[in-house]
C-alpha cells in the first residue's frame, strides 16, 4: 500500500515585512537602485525552515546531489574552500610557469526566476513529498512594504525564490547543479574550471600564454 503524505507550510510564514532603506551616497532616490529592501520573516518559521534545510542538506550532500564545484550556502562547502582552491591553483601555476585567467560573472535577477514547480529537486532524486512541499511553500507568498511611518497593506510575491528564505541558497543550488553537469559534458570542461557560488561564478584557465587564455574563457562563458 502506498501512502502518500502531503506536507503544507502555514499561511502565516508566507507573510513578510519589505523594508525600503536608502543606500548611502547615492547622488539622486528617483530610481528603484537607490534603495535596498530587507525582508523580514516570520521568526518562528525560520526557526522551521533552519531544521528542515539541515535535513536537506544533508541528503543533497550525502547522495551527491550537488557538485564539488559548488561553493557557498552548501554544508562542507563554503566560500573558505573558494578561497582555499583558488589560492592553491595559482600557486600550483607558478611552479609550472602558467598564467591564470579568471573571468567572474552574476545571474542577474536569478532568485526571482526560479521555477516554482521545482521539477529538479524531484529529477535530483529526491521523494516526490519533498517536491510537494516546496511547490506548495513558494506559492502564496505575500508582503507589506514599509518605508519610514508608511505601510503598505499586502501584496503578492508569487515570484522565484525569497533571499531571505533559508532555502534559496539551497534550492539555487539544487537548480545550477543541473546546469553545471551539462557543461560538465561539454569537452571544454577538461581545459576550463567552473566554480559557482549561489547566483555568483567564475571560470578559471591556466596556459603558457594569457592569449591562449582568453579564446577558451570566451567559450567556456558562454
Amino acid at each position: 500500500m502506498l501512502i502518500c503524505i502531503e506536507i503544507n507550510w502555514p499561511a502565516h510564514f508566507k507573510e513578510s515585512l519589505s523594508v525600503i532603506i536608502p543606500k548611502p551616497g547615492k547622488p539622486s532616490n528617483s530610481t528603484p537602485k537607490s534603495f535596498c529592501p530587507i525582508v523580514l520573516l516570520n521568526t518562528l518559521g525560520k526557526l522551521f525552515e533552519k531544521m528542515l534545510l539541515e535535513r536537506l542538506q544533508f541528503e543533497g550532500v550525502h547522495y551527491g546531489a550537488f557538485q564539488l564545484n559548488q561553493f557557498g550556502g552548501i554544508a562542507q562547502q563554503s566560500t573558505e574552500d573558494t578561497g582555499i582552491f583558488i589560492t592553491h591553483l595559482n600557486q600550483m601555476g607558478w611552479a609550472q610557469k602558467l598564467k591564470t585567467s579568471m573571468v567572474a560573472f552574476d545571474i542577474v535577477q536569478f532568485f526571482p526566476s526560479l521555477n516554482h514547480e521545482l521539477a529538479v529537486v524531484t529529477k535530483l532524486g529526491f521523494p516526490l513529498v519533498v517536491g510537494n512541499f516546496f511547490r506548495a511553500y513558494l506559492v502564496g507568498c505575500k508582503t507589506m512594504y514599509k518605508w519610514d511611518n508608511f505601510l503598505s497593506g499586502l501584496f503578492a510575491v508569487d515570484i522565484g525564490v525569497s533571499q531571505g528564505s533559508d532555502f534559496s541558497p539551497v534550492l539555487s543550488g539544487l537548480y545550477l547543479s543541473l546546469v553545471i553537469r551539462l557543461f560538465m559534458l561539454n569537452p571544454i570542461f577538461k581545459e576550463v574550471k567552473l566554480l559557482s557560488y549561489d547566483n555568483n561564478g567564475t571560470v578559471l584557465m591556466q596556459n603558457t600564454h594569457l592569449s591562449q587564455n582568453l579564446p577558451l574563457l570566451k567559450e567556456a562563458y558562454c
